[in-house]
């Protein structure tokens, strides 16, 4: 049997994440809820393949040991710690990160 990870977000992580949806739900609560959905559905798949992200092109995060999960315009950014998936950061792709992190 696989192993499975677990997955924890980090405050910053949650916060990125209540502005997403908080963004959205100006226009459409119910897309909001669909992202979320999408974003869910696609950070769940990190228990079982957690480096199915690509690593960032930004060396001091590579060195951090970063790993970028795209979903659609945002970035997740995380890291893997033994056998834990730290969520630390959703972004949106268009802002530059690196001061972020």
């Amino acid at each position: 049997m696989e192993r499975r990870y677990n997955i924890e977000y980090l405050p910053s992580a949650v916060n990125d994440l209540n502005d997403i949806v908080d963004y959205i739900k100006i226009d459409s609560p119910q897309s909001a809820m669909n992202y979320v959905d999408k974003l869910d559905e696609t950070i769940l798949k990190l228990e079982f393949f957690p480096y199915m992200g690509v690593a960032p092109k930004d060396i001091r995060l590579q060195r951090l040991g970063y790993r970028i999960l795209i979903v659609e315009n945002h970035l997740v950014f995380y890291v893997v710690i033994e056998y834990v998936v730290e969520i630390r950061r959703i972004i949106s792709g268009r802002r530059k990160y690196s001061f972020l992190l």
